[in-house]
This record gives C-alpha cells, sequence and structure tokens, in this order.
C-alpha cells in the first residue's frame, strides 16, 4: 500500500491555522512522471533549487561528456540513470522543497490511494480536533496511531525448539 506524508502549510500571520485544503499529501515511492518529464516535473511542482541543480548537473555532464569524447551510448546510459534517480527520490525532493518553505510534518497515512488517504488523515484531525486536549499543535503520533497488534505471550513453552525447565509438557 501507498505511504503518504501529510504536510500543513505555514501559519498566517495572525497565528490562525491554515485552510485544510492547501495540506499537500507527498507519495512515497517511485514516480513515474517524474521519471519521464524530471524537469517538467520539477516545474510544475515549483521546486525551483531542484531544477536549477539539475540544470547544473546535466550541463556539467555534456561538459564532461565532450571533454572526455565519450560515445553516445555512454550519455544515454548516465541520462537514464538521472532520470531513474529522480523517479525514486520524487517524493523526497517535495518533501525537501515543503520542509525549506517551512511547511510541518504532521503525520504518515498509509492507504490504497490519494483519496483514501485524505479521507483517513482528516477524518484523525477532525476527531483529535473535536475530542482533544485542546491545544492547537499536533503532532503525527497524536493524528494517526500505529495499529496494536496482538502480542505473543510473554513465556512460551518452546524456546528454539528445546523445551524449557519447569514448563507444562
Amino acid at each position: 500500500m501507498p505511504v503518504y506524508t501529510v504536510h500543513e502549510p505555514p501559519h498566517k500571520r495572525d497565528g490562525q491555522r491554515c485552510e485544510p485544503e492547501r495540506f499537500a499529501f507527498v507519495r512515497d515511492g517511485f514516480s513515474f512522471w517524474a521519471f519521464l518529464f524530471g524537469p517538467l516535473w520539477m516545474l510544475r511542482h515549483r521546486m525551483w533549487l531542484a531544477f536549477f541543480c539539475l540544470i547544473v548537473v546535466m550541463t556539467a555532464l555534456d561538459v564532461a561528456f565532450r571533454r572526455f569524447d565519450l560515445s553516445g551510448d555512454v550519455g544515454v546510459t548516465v541520462v537514464f540513470l538521472l532520470a531513474l534517480l529522480i523517479g525514486f527520490e520524487a517524493g523526497t525532493l517535495r518533501r525537501f522543497t515543503l520542509s525549506r518553505r517551512k511547511w510541518t510534518n504532521v503525520g504518515v497515512i498509509v492507504a490504497d490511494d490519494l483519496e483514501a488517504a485524505e479521507r483517513r488523515f482528516f477524518d484523525a484531525w477532525t476527531r483529535s480536533e473535536t475530542y482533544g486536549s485542546g491545544t492547537a499543535d499536533r503532532t503525527a503520533s497524536s493524528l494517526v496511531r500505529a495499529p496494536s497488534f496482538a502480542r505473543a505471550p510473554a513465556e512460551p513453552d518452546v524456546v528454539g525448539l528445546f523445551p524449557q525447565s519447569g514448563a507444562p509438557r
């Protein structure tokens, strides 16, 4: 199942929280569109620093290819690997950009798709607003808790396939 991180925009100048519609849900994992159209994907998400760094890296690679007179196959392979790296690190690049803009990470959600992630997060968020302690700041752990799993008994009858002394037989 996909994992999403939830980011809240900075508070308004008067100290009020921003509208929930402005929250950003960033999917963790491979991004096909960032792999296929890396620079355009960066511009679409207003990631100017990442775009500028990509242009610098591509220019440096072009200069190195020309200086060392490398074949076109090497250039295509390197550009493909760079695009693959951008596809795998797309979520990290978005989180970095949001953190530079002073957005705060308010939670992690596991859901089937973006709509389910939004629904699940805002259900937990409104519940904590209604029944919470009344504080304005929420942490990720207070919004969404990890599911509790049944624990194994404290003292099992068999450890490592050898019976313990005093254990019932």
